[in-house]
């Protein structure tokens, strides 16, 4: 999708289709006023007969625009004048693309950067038109024929001269954010028999190569052996797939790095504590964190940030096997903690907490990491905010202030001392499980033993990072948030 600026004024201006906004009170937007007085009152009249009310995402495509240059007009609903939301904008925009794709144009053009909306700048209004747009015209090809892709090859953004610098800088914004998205769920869609640790690893050195600042680093099973990551290798044992910590590191700027943790498990059937089969075939969306890692260390290399970034990647398969882990087992981890094994499912965590205890050697600014770890989360929260839990407010607090710019929302949840007794063990320094009872909880429990000596957050995905049902797919979550966060850390 090519993605750009359009300055032309309206009335010389050429579209295949233009996108204007009204409101539910029928008061079009500034461009949609003055639209309407170059095509007679065309959309006046249209509204004065019911035929669209503009509330929040509804739509009317009027297909010809007489004497005008503009072939068609895409009105879109913004619900009540003063009620706007930053969801409901992303929504209106969306609805609009649907209305795009469904009339098979070739390019469309936006022209709803003059939207009234509480703080949103032309910044913002540009890179979410960018950013849904190019989700809602991602389709996954890589294993089947699609007929019916998109025709549609370019969109503009209309720009007043006063706005040219703002939405610019919001298309680059955006166009690298979409980019990350789009990386991170083509990967996450591939099935676990291609999207292996060996091709998870290697799409990690293709990345590297594509930026001078970014370097790649694969640690083999022999070097995590050497390290004593026992908890991490104990769950690779069931797998014929060799397991793979992917270490990229990013040198952008100055200063101690941010580390960015994600979960690569290419495929999850739970090992000896077998899975029910129903529904196991998303299990190869377990990587889903290690794939939004990618993503948004992509977005980072296009926006060239002024940051030092370290990207750690712990890939492995969860099978079940001869020589896999069973319940019972104790393993020893790098940090030296033993852990009993209760549940060969719950190998998030082991993977995980020899990463946490590695990251140290970067002496990291923070530590974040994601995880699709626990489906206690999608219990807790549902599948609209991930699960967001840490050691830090401030660390925190920031993220939660990038998830609300970027609509990719959070939910904190605690991580007191009290749950810290469920996973207790007559046998080991912790089981990796502490039971029933608040099970997202207890995993960031075990997880914040490993991270004690830095500043760090760890953001649960299990809901979020994949749609279930007839939409099934990746949705590139969490990438626009920490993207959006790496973003604020370089602008102060």
């Amino acid at each position: 999708m090519d993605y750009s600026i359009e300055s032309t004024p309206l009335d010389k201006l050429q579209s295949d289709c233009l996108v204007v906004g009204l409101h539910e009170n029928q008061a079009l937007t500034g461009v949609a006023a003055a639209l309407d007085a170059l095509c007679g009152g065309l959309i006046g009249k249209l509204i004065s007969r019911g035929d669209i009310k503009g509330k929040a995402a509804e739509s009317l495509l009027i297909n010809h625009v007489p004497g005008n240059n503009i072939q068609r007009i895409a009105l879109v609903g913004l619900g009540e004048q003063g009620k706007l939301t930053r969801k409901l904008f992303r929504k209106a925009v969306a609805a609009a693309i649907k209305t795009v794709k469904d009339g098979k144009f070739k390019s469309a053009c936006f022209a709803l950067l003059d939207t009234e909306l509480e703080h949103a700048d032309s910044i913002w209004l540009a890179r979410q038109i960018v950013e849904v747009c190019n989700d809602n015209v991602y389709q996954y090809n890589a294993t089947k024929k699609c007929d019916d892709r998109p025709l549609l090859q370019q969109v503009k953004i209309l720009a007043e001269p006063a706005q040219q610098a703002a939405a610019k800088l919001g298309l680059q914004q955006g166009v690298a954010i979409a980019k990350g998205m789009e990386l991170t769920k083509q990967l996450a869609d591939l099935p676990g028999n291609i999207c292996t640790p060996t091709f998870l690893a290697d799409q990690a050195m293709m990345l590297a190569g594509e930026h001078e600042k970014l370097n790649c680093e694969i640690l083999e099973e022999h070097d995590m052996e050497a390290l004593g990551m026992g908890a991490f290798l104990g769950v690779s044992r069931g797998s014929r797939q060799p397991a793979k910590l992917i270490c990229l590191n990013y040198q952008g700027g100055e200063g101690k790095p941010i580390v960015l943790v994600g979960k690569g498990l290419t495929f999850d059937a739970g090992g000896i504590s077998l899975k029910p089969g129903l529904g196991m075939d998303e299990m190869k969306y377990d990587m889903c964190g290690g794939a939004s890692v990618l993503g948004i260390l992509r977005a980072a290399t296009l926006l060239n940030l002024k940051l030092n970034i370290v990207g750690l990647i712990p890939s492995s398969e969860n099978l079940p096997d001869g020589d896999a882990n069973k319940p019972g087992d104790i393993l020893t981890s790098m940090a030296g903690k033993t852990i009993e094994v209760l549940n060969t499912d719950a190998e998030g965590r082991l993977i995980l907490c020899d990463t946490l205890t590695y990251a140290k050697k970067y002496d990291p600014e923070v530590v974040i990491d994601m995880a699709t770890l626990t489906g206690a989360c999608i219990v807790a929260l549902g599948r609209v905010p991930s699960g967001l839990f840490g050691n830090d407010d401030a660390l925190c607090n920031d993220l939660q202030a990038a998830s609300e710019t970027a609509c990719d929302p959070l939910w904190r949840m605690p991580i007191w001392e009290e749950y810290a007794e469920q996973l207790k063990s007559n046998f080991a320094d912790l089981a990796n499980i502490g039971g029933p009872d608040g099970g997202s909880i207890t995993a960031a429990v075990f997880l914040s033993k490993f991270a004690e000596e830095y500043r760090w957050a760890h953001i649960d995905i299990a809901g979020t990072a994949w749609r279930t049902g007839a939409a099934k797919g990746a949705t590139g979550r969490p990438v626009a948030l920490l993207s959006q966060y790496l973003i604020n850390r370089a602008a102060a």
